[in-house]
């Protein structure tokens, strides 16, 4: 799993706000269907971008609590949410969340499940939270679905391997249906949605990941700083040539509390 430390901290802050993440969290937020009055609690807040965003939407008359078990995270996502007195930002995880039973009208949770080593506790706590009728949405990573072309596969496989290891499911969006329906969820749905490039632009998914993956494969003992540097200017300069490919797909997921 990442290390949230100052250095990554500041890398997601910057690359959050860009359009490819941007269109990410929209993608929950819609799926939410708030209204003024909703109170809402932001599983795995992070920065608190989506935070804010739901602030917005429920207006004075709403609530939103964002969780998160990293201070790092937690840190930004106070100053960021500070306008708004209806927002907390409490410590906490996916699997235990600081409210008391049938708070919530909606719960989201973005890029959270997938890191889970226990996805149903997750689930189970969601319901928990949620008043009968509650919306619950998720968006996680289609793992598994990354096509990346590098003129050295061999190692671009072994960035991939090594970036295995950060996340804990692969399979999220495939477990959601039977996990949702067997902790007392209904009017399950999941969407893909995909990012497909073949540009490098500055504020997309692809130059994001490719600081993370290079930094976390060197980091943690997979791959040699050299090699992984090595892949990361391969890909520059692939764009540089205009022959740059990158394709990832994500899920949307949401379920109804009966």
């Amino acid at each position: 799993m990442l290390k949230f430390d100052d250095e990554t901290t500041k890398l997601l802050e910057i690359a959050y706000q860009g359009g490819d993440v941007t269109r990410r969290r929209r993608k929950a937020f819609d799926a939410l269907l708030l209204c003024e009055g909703d109170t809402v609690v932001d599983i795995g807040c992070g920065n608190g971008l989506l935070t804010e965003e739901i602030a917005r939407a429920v207006g004075g008359t709403g609530g939103v609590v964002g969780v998160d078990p990293s201070e790092d995270m937690r840190a930004p996502a106070t100053g960021r949410c500070d306008a708004f007195p209806t927002v907390q930002i409490l410590d906490g995880s996916a699997d235990a969340l600081p409210l008391p039973d049938g708070e919530a009208d909606k719960a989201v949770a973005v890029q959270v499940l997938e890191y889970l080593s226990d996805i149903p506790s997750a689930v189970r706590e969601a319901h928990r939270v949620l008043r009968p009728g509650g919306r619950f949405v998720a968006v996680d990573t289609g793992c598994k679905t990354l096509d990346w072309f590098s003129e050295n596969q061999e190692r671009m496989r072994r960035v991939q391997q090594a970036w295995d290891h950060h996340y804990t499911e692969a399979r999220v969006a495939a477990l959601w249906p039977g996990l949702t329906r067997e902790n007392g969820f209904a009017a399950i749905e999941v969407e893909p949605f995909t990012f497909c490039d073949v540009t490098l632009r500055p504020d997309g998914i692809a130059f994001m990941l490719m600081h993370l993956m290079s930094r976390y494969a060197a980091e943690n003992g997979h791959m040699a700083e050299a090699e992984t540097k090595a892949w990361f200017d391969e890909q520059i300069e692939l764009a540089d040539q205009g022959r740059f490919f990158f394709s990832l797909t994500y899920y949307r997921m949401s379920a109804i509390k009966l």
